[in-house]
């Protein structure tokens, strides 16, 4: 009898196995789930085509976004790219800032900083939160957010919600601590049966960099000294500071972008930078809606107070015509492909004006490589997405990476920052092309006389 159990439970216990290693083998031949984890074509299949789109269909927008942000954790990690790891598509900025890829989150996605390093493992370069705010304060009443399935935009009318700055100061001390090696001693057995089944996910050393977007409280009547506080509070913790003046759902923010008001903003924002410990770069982020004239009246004088950085662009008031969605006649400020020609052409003139000196976050619109290549040749140094998730999923960032790179491939670039980057400016490239020939010949000559 025993002899007979014993048999049986072999028998059994080599089925289980037997059916175990077919099962892992099929799924690893044909999706590479097992050994890819969260970065296998599988699992980026289910979050693109089956719960994204499921969460479009049974909740409301502003609901969908709060359970993305909580499932972030479980999202899809970046799906490295053969093309990419050819090429040199690393952008370094400001002497020593150093961004892995051109591809970033935009503000407004996660406003308090409560997914940074999950957000980051999708595989952008750099994520930016808030826009953050002195105070607490709850923004505007809900429905506030709504999707232009149609037209794939979004209109939304937040009015900076925010958590405040001690909240979220919180969670970036939080993201920090992910940025250094943990030590695996020190690990729970949760975390470590949760790292088992989903490779990867806890224990790694999160890179990527952190840009913050600050905002004034709806009530300030101290708007320079809000944000020179924030500078102070949360500067800190981030790898750049931008200062929101172009959000069209907080009233008098937009007044902030006059030239009279503007340069002294700027000014005492730099002073508040310079006195951190560690100085950080300062960005303006801008409205669409200017007119050429006074984007150019911008651009000289953030020429003149030598701002690190210029993002184009926010959402806008404007409607395009060609709009088919019946939220399109909603208060507040559109974003997504309605944007995208707009904000290029922001980007496309700034940089003509600034002659290439200020480099240029670009925004609005981008859901594919072939649309942040053509921001980048424009002249943005760096792109930025978020309207795009809502409609692609979260897999959509190592997608523009792939097609980015494989345009770069067509062209035959090697490097993005040096030959994409404002290639849209004949003039302007081949000046910088020559300048970059003259600094490597001078480099080399160095090199040989120190031999």
């Amino acid at each position: 009898m025993f002899q007979q159990a014993l048999h049986s439970l072999r028998r059994a216990t080599a089925q289980a196995v037997v059916g175990g290693a077919l099962v892992i083998g099929t799924l690893e031949v044909t999706t590479h789930f097992p050994s890819q984890g969260r970065s296998s074509a599988f699992y980026h299949s289910l979050a693109d085509d089956v719960i994204v789109p499921a969460m479009r269909a049974t909740l409301n927008p502003e609901l969908a976004h709060k359970v993305a942000l909580q499932m972030a954790v479980l999202a899809p990690t970046h799906r490295p790219s053969a093309k990419e790891q050819r090429l040199n598509v690393a952008v370094t900025l400001w002497d020593n800032v150093n961004f892995s890829n051109p591809i970033g989150l935009a503000a407004g996605y996660d406003k308090d900083g409560t997914a940074i390093a999950p957000l980051l493992k999708l595989g952008f370069g750099f994520c930016e939160i808030g826009s953050v705010c002195l105070r607490p304060q709850p923004g505007n009443p809900s429905p506030r957010m709504f999707r232009l399935v149609e037209d794939e935009g979004i209109i939304n009318r937040y009015g900076f919600n925010s958590l405040g700055a001690d909240a979220v100061e919180e969670y970036l001390q939080e993201f920090r601590k992910t940025q250094h090696p943990q030590d695996p001693n020190s690990v729970q057995w949760w975390d470590k049966i949760y790292n088992f089944l989903w490779p990867g996910s806890q224990t790694l050393v999160v890179s990527g960099l952190l840009g913050v977007n600050l905002g004034k409280n709806k009530t300030s009547e101290t708007p320079l000294e809000d944000y020179q506080k924030l500078i102070h509070q949360l500067g800190p913790y981030a790898d750049y500071l931008v200062i929101n003046v172009s959000s069209p759902n907080t009233p008098g923010l937009r007044d902030l972008q006059s030239i009279s008001y503007l340069e002294g903003l700027v000014a005492g924002c730099q002073e508040a930078c310079q006195k951190l410990e560690h100085p950080k770069p300062l960005l303006v982020k801008l409205s669409p809606d200017l007119t050429d004239d006074e984007l150019e009246e911008i651009g000289e004088l953030l020429m003149r107070l030598k701002i690190d950085g210029i993002i184009l662009t926010n959402t806008t008031t404007s409607r395009p015509p060609g709009l088919v969605s019946s939220h399109k006649t909603e208060t507040g400020g559109l974003s997504g492909k309605p944007l995208k020609n707009r904000s290029t052409e922001c980007i496309r003139l700034l940089y003509q004006i600034t002659k290439g000196q200020i480099p240029i976050i670009g925004v609005g619109g981008v859901q594919t490589g072939h649309d942040a290549y053509e921001k980048l040749k424009a002249g943005a140094t760096l792109v930025q997405v978020y309207s795009g998730m809502i409609y692609k999923g979260p897999g959509m960032v190592s997608k523009i990476r792939d097609e980015l790179a494989e345009l770069m491939i067509q062209n035959g670039q090697r490097n993005l920052q040096e030959e994409v980057v404002g290639m849209d400016h004949e003039h302007l490239h081949w000046e910088r092309q020559r300048k970059l020939l003259f600094k490597r010949n001078d480099e080399t000559t160095t090199f040989v006389i120190d031999q």
